[in-house]
């Protein structure tokens, strides 16, 4: 591919570029399917040349990996704002609960992040060239923040003390990206997934009545 396409490029920058392009992929495989997308379409519908796509992403595995990896910054974001609207005095769990339902797709942002994300899990499954991207850096980071967080609400009597944070952390995760397929499947709707997931986050209390999400 020549070079010189390059000049169709909107002066933005690289990082700029990068997002405008996920952001491109993104429109496709929430309304196609991640099956649509090619080098090809995102640049169509980016308004790039497919060379400009091809140059910044280099090849179609990094440039899915790279729109996962910004819809998840956008998710986090929201996770963020939601934490920080609730005041300093937010305790741990509530930080999960605020973690998990914020993954349930509950609308487009959400229901295209869970879409994308379930249809490359999938597919990386039969494809190398998928596989060996590095996909579970990000989920296993979110087991790790969120067995964290369990622990300090563990130690701030929020949850049991005989309950194992990790595994929890593990089961819950599991348990919202099982919701999360649901959702969209039609089974269960999005408000239904999240009081399924307040209450087995209700269930670890120490005591009836006693622990659980603390807001301020």
């Amino acid at each position: 591919m020549a070079v010189q396409q390059h000049d169709r490029l909107p002066v933005r920058g690289a990082g700029a570029v990068h997002v405008h392009g996920a952001e491109a992929l993104l429109r496709i495989a929430g309304s196609k399917g991640l099956h649509a997308v090619t080098m090809r379409s995102v640049a169509a519908e980016a308004g790039f040349a497919v060379a400009v796509v091809q140059y910044y992403f280099e090849s179609k595995e990094k440039l899915l990996l790279f729109a996962l990896e910004h819809l998840a910054r956008r998710i986090a974001a929201r996770v963020q704002e939601r934490v920080g609207g609730a005041g300093a005095g937010v305790s741990p769990l509530c930080v999960v609960e605020a973690v998990l339902t914020q993954a349930v797709p509950a609308d487009e942002e959400s229901r295209i992040f869970h879409l994308v994300y379930t249809a490359y899990a999938v597919l990386s499954v039969t494809d190398p060239a998928l596989a060996a991207q590095p996909f579970l850096d990000a989920p296993n980071q979110m087991q790790v923040f969120v067995t964290d967080r369990l622990r300090a609400a563990q130690a701030a009597g929020e949850i049991a003390a005989g309950l194992d944070p990790e595994s929890e952390a593990a089961g819950l995760l599991a348990m919202s990206a099982g919701l999360g397929t649901s959702v969209l499947l039609g089974q269960r709707s999005a408000g239904e997934a999240v009081r399924v997931l307040r209450y087995h986050l209700g269930r670890m209390a120490p005591s009836e009545g006693a622990g659980g999400c603390r807001r301020p």
